[in-house]
C-alpha cells in the first residue's frame, strides 16, 4: 500500500508542473502551504472588487434606482487613493518597527479600513437610495466614505501583500508566485460572484445588508490567516537615528529611464480601455438584455474564469522565453475583439455572444495583467520592490478609477442625447450610450498595442534592456516558468 501511495504522489508531483502553470511556484523557503495561505488576502481583494463593480453597482443602479453617474463617482473615490501606492510601497521597503516588521503593520491597518468600509456600506446606500427622511446629501457623503474607505484598504492590502510575496519567495520563483496570486485574485472575483449571486437572488435591503457585513467579516477573518507568521520579525530594523531614505529621489531614479516611463503609459492605457465596462457589463446585461440579478452576477464569474484563463497562457508564453510586452500585447487585442462582442450583442439580441464577450474581456485582461506586471518586477532593484510593484499598481488603479467615472458620465450623457434624437432616429435607444463607451475602450486598446510596440524585442535580447542585477534572473524565470 505504501508503495502504491508513493507512486500516486511521484505521479501527481510529475504532473503538476507540466498542466498546473503555477505548480511549481512553492519552494523551500515558501512551501505551497504557506503560499496558498499567504494568497488569501487576493482572495479578499477580489471579493471586494465583485461587490463594489459587480453586484453592488447593479443593485444600486437596477433596484435601488440610484443614476449611473453618481454610481460611478462613488466607484471612482479610491481614484483619490490609488497614486498614493507606489508612496505605501516605498515606505513599506523601508518602515522601521520597534517589533521588526517592515509590511505587516500596512496590510494590519488596509484591512481595517475595508472592515469599516464594508460595515457601514450598506446603510449608506439604503440612505442614497432616499429611502430616508434626512437630506440627500447625507446619504452620499455616507456612500462617499464607506468606498473610499474601502478602496483605500484595498489599494494597501494588494500593493503590500504583493510586496511581502516578492519577499518571501526566491529570486528564482517571483515571477510564478505573483502568477500565482493573479491566479488567486481571479478565483476570488470568481467565488464571490457566485455566492453573491446565489445570495441575493431574491433581492431585499435586508438581504444586502446580512451580504455586505457578511464580507466584511470574511475579510478580517481571510486576511489574518493569511498574516500569520509570514514575516519574519527582524529587530535589526527597528527605529534608528539614520536619515530615512526620500521617496521623491527614488521615484526620479525608478521613473527616470524612459522604458520605465513607457511601459507605465501603456499599462494605464490598457487598464482604462478593459476598465470603462466596469460598472456598464451588468447594467448592460439587465436594462438591455433583460438578464435578472443572478445571471448578470454570474457574468462576473465568467469574466475572472477568463481572466483565469489568460493567466495561464501568459505563463506557458512567458515559460517558453515569451516577451512579456508581446504578450500584454496579444491581450489587449483580445480585449478589441470581445467588446466587438459585446456591441454587436444588443442588436442581435444574443445572451451568447455577450457572455462570449465578457469572458474574452477576462481573457485578454489576464494577458495584459500578467505580461505588464512581469515586465514591471524587472525593473526594480532588490531594494526597491514595494516602490515597483505600487508604481504598476497605482498606473493600474488611477486609469481604472479615471476609466469607471468617465463612463458613466459618457454613457448617461450619450445615453440621453440618443433617446432625444440628437444622433437620429436609427440609434434613438438608451443602448447607444453603451456603444459609445464600448467604443471608446476599442480605441484606448488600440492606443495601448502603439505604446505597448517600441518595447517588444526579439527573445534573443529580451533581458538586453533590464537592470544588469536583474536581466540574469529575469531571463532564468521566465525560461522556467514564470
Amino acid at each position: 500500500m505504501k508503495a502504491v501511495s508513493g507512486a500516486i504522489v511521484r505521479g501527481v508531483m510529475q504532473l503538476g508542473p507540466r498542466f498546473l502553470p503555477f505548480a511549481d511556484a512553492a519552494t523551500p523557503e515558501l512551501p505551497m502551504e504557506r503560499l496558498l495561505r499567504l494568497s488569501l488576502f487576493q482572495v479578499t481583494v477580489g471579493m471586494a472588487v465583485v461587490l463594489l463593480i459587480g453586484t453592488l453597482n447593479r443593485v444600486m443602479i437596477v433596484e435601488l434606482g440610484v443614476p449611473s453617474w453618481i454610481v460611478a463617482c462613488m466607484l471612482a473615490l479610491p481614484l483619490l487613493f490609488a497614486p498614493m501606492r507606489a508612496l505605501i510601497g516605498f515606505r513599506s521597503d523601508h518602515h522601521r518597527s520597534v517589533l521588526g516588521w517592515r509590511r505587516v503593520p500596512y496590510i494590519w491597518f488596509g484591512t481595517l479600513l475595508q472592515f469599516g468600509g464594508f460595515a457601514i456600506m450598506p446603510f449608506a446606500l439604503i440612505l442614497l437610495s432616499g429611502d430616508t427622511h434626512w437630506p440627500a446629501w447625507v446619504g452620499q457623503a455616507a456612500a462617499g466614505l464607506a468606498f473610499l474607505l474601502v478602496g483605500a484598504g484595498l489599494h494597501t492590502v494588494q500593493t503590500i501583500g504583493l510586496a511581502l510575496a516578492t519577499d518571501l519567495a526566491p529570486e528564482r520563483a517571483r515571477p510564478r508566485v505573483v502568477a500565482l496570486l493573479c491566479a488567486m485574485l481571479l478565483v476570488g472575483m470568481a467565488v464571490s460572484a457566485v455566492v453573491f449571486g446565489l445570495l441575493l437572488r431574491h433581492f431585499s435591503e435586508v438581504r444586502l445588508i446580512q451580504v455586505v457585513q457578511g464580507a466584511a467579516l470574511t475579510t478580517m477573518a481571510l486576511n489574518c490567516v493569511a498574516l500569520w507568521k509570514q514575516e519574519p520579525r527582524n529587530l535589526l530594523r527597528a527605529p534608528a537615528s539614520s536619515r530615512p531614505a526620500r521617496f521623491r529621489d527614488a521615484w526620479s531614479a525608478f521613473a527616470g529611464v524612459a522604458r520605465t516611463r513607457r511601459l507605465l503609459v501603456a499599462t494605464a492605457l490598457g487598464t482604462a480601455g478593459f476598465s470603462m465596462q466596469d460598472i456598464l457589463l451588468e447594467p448592460y446585461g439587465g436594462k438591455i438584455l433583460h438578464l435578472p440579478v443572478g445571471v448578470t452576477t454570474a457574468l462576473t464569474a465568467m469574466l475572472a474564469l477568463g481572466g483565469g484563463a489568460g493567466l495561464v497562457l501568459a505563463a506557458r508564453r512567458l515559460a517558453r522565453g515569451a516577451d512579456p510586452h508581446r504578450v500584454a500585447g496579444y491581450g489587449a487585442l483580445a480585449g478589441v475583439v470581445a467588446f466587438a462582442c459585446v456591441i454587436l450583442s444588443a442588436p442581435l439580441e444574443t445572451g451568447p455572444m455577450f457572455a462570449v464577450g465578457v469572458a474574452l474581456i477576462g481573457f485578454g485582461g489576464g494577458l495584459f495583467a500578467h505580461g505588464t506586471l512581469t515586465a514591471s518586477m524587472a525593473l526594480a532593484k532588490p531594494e526597491d520592490r514595494g516602490l515597483a510593484l505600487g508604481a504598476w499598481s497605482a498606473s493600474q488603479a488611477t486609469a481604472a478609477g479615471l476609466a469607471v467615472a468617465f463612463s458613466g458620465v459618457v454613457n448617461d450623457v450619450g445615453s440621453s442625447l440618443a433617446v432625444a434624437g440628437a444622433f437620429g432616429d436609427a440609434v434613438a435607444s438608451p443602448v447607444t450610450g453603451y456603444t459609445i463607451v464600448y467604443g471608446v475602450e476599442i480605441i484606448l486598446l488600440l492606443a495601448t498595442l502603439v505604446a505597448i510596440g517600441p518595447l517588444v524585442r526579439p527573445r534573443s535580447d529580451l533581458s538586453s534592456g533590464l537592470p544588469s542585477h536583474l536581466a540574469p534572473a529575469v531571463a532564468g524565470g521566465l525560461q522556467s516558468g514564470g
